[in-house]
């Protein structure tokens, strides 16, 4: 059976009787050409099963106009709200998104870098400043501009669309030291190589110096992300002799966690414990009791960053670090010590 011949450009001219750099503005610029001829030439192309030569031009504008992001999970909506705002830029900008998941691997995510850098991305977004200088000097020498978003620093090595982990933490647990709580828990990620997670917990030990607690009094349980890792972590600090009275999470997913084992376990929340989140996801507000939380802008910030990458990606300068604001969303997980 004699194979389908792949329609043309030249193809579609010919059905739609108008010339090739016709064909190619309707395609490419179809503000640029009268609506009877448009619509002649996009029934030819539906008829015809056109498909532009996506190669060709690649080829041509030594460009793929495809956009590569690297989050740490896509196992929770943390990073949802952000990528999704991200990628509708993008679209709006003539871009498409490629995304991987690092599973908050250092390794995998030095992995997905390269591989989307040989698949041809014209520029990366990625989550946090912590990883290997090898990966930076990679990308330098490949010429590929890449974003940072979800932590800002005003001296970053990287362009940075993001917020202050630290202060947005710090002016959390203040309210929570205002409420009267003088015995803390804290629930995070592994700080080590995760810039957002470390931010959080200085922050938290820089409100309990402010109000003259010793911040070695903080007692920390690293964990991975996780409904069920905030559980065990929540049940592991309350069976302590001097349970807190307040447990703060490094995000919401770990404080969802809580909350449901402090139902599980009869533990009042805020009566016993109170329990803060960060992030503000939808899991914050439909909690019960609904999560007193940080709310990232993440919308703002995913809009912001895409533009600032496809700059940064048709050769303008990428300007001055973008600092988002972060602030509170006071809800009934948090009331004063019982």
């Amino acid at each position: 059976m004699k194979a389908r011949a792949t329609p043309t450009l030249e193809d579609v001219a010919r059905r739609a009787r108008v010339s090739t750099a016709t064909v190619s503005r309707c395609l490419n610029s179809p503000e640029r050409v009268n609506e009877a001829t448009r619509q002649r030439v996009m029934q030819a192309v539906e008829e015809l099963g056109y498909s532009p030569n996506f190669g060709a031009r690649v080829m041509a504008a030594k460009r793929t106009n495809t956009i590569g992001a690297i989050i740490p999970t896509m196992e929770n909506a943390i990073f949802a709200r952000g990528l999704q705002a991200f990628q509708e830029e993008l679209h709006d900008l003539g871009f498409t998104l490629l995304v991987a998941s690092s599973s908050y691997r250092r390794d995998l995510e030095e992995e997905q870098i390269r591989a989307l850098v040989a698949r041809g991305a014209d520029g990366l977004l990625l989550i946090g400043h912590d990883r290997d200088p090898a990966v930076d000097g990679f990308l330098d020498a490949q010429g590929i501009p890449a974003l940072v978003t979800w932590s800002f620093h005003p001296e970053a090595r990287r362009p940075c669309v993001g917020f202050d982990n630290r202060s947005a933490m710090r002016g959390l647990a203040r309210e929570v030291l205002g409420m009267g709580h003088r015995s803390l828990g804290l629930i995070t990620a592994e700080t080590a190589s995760n810039d957002r997670a470390r931010g959080r917990l200085l922050g938290v030990r820089d409100a309990m110096e402010e109000s003259g607690l010793d911040p070695a009094g903080l007692v920390v349980i690293e964990t991975p992300y996780g409904i069920e890792t905030g559980a065990a972590a929540f049940e592991k600090l309350m069976d302590a002799a001097n349970a807190p009275t307040a447990i703060l999470c490094g995000n919401d997913v770990l404080a969802v966690g809580a909350l449901g084992r402090a139902r599980e376990l009869g533990i009042a929340v805020p009566g016993r414990v109170s329990i803060t989140g960060f992030d503000d996801i939808e899991l914050a507000r439909v909690a019960v009791p609904a999560l007193t939380t940080v709310h990232v802008p993440h919308r703002e910030m995913g809009r912001k960053a895409a533009r600032m990458l496809v700059r940064m990606v048709e050769g303008d300068a990428a300007g001055p670090p973008v600092e988002l604001q972060a602030d509170l969303r006071l809800r009934a997980s948090l009331g004063p010590p019982g």
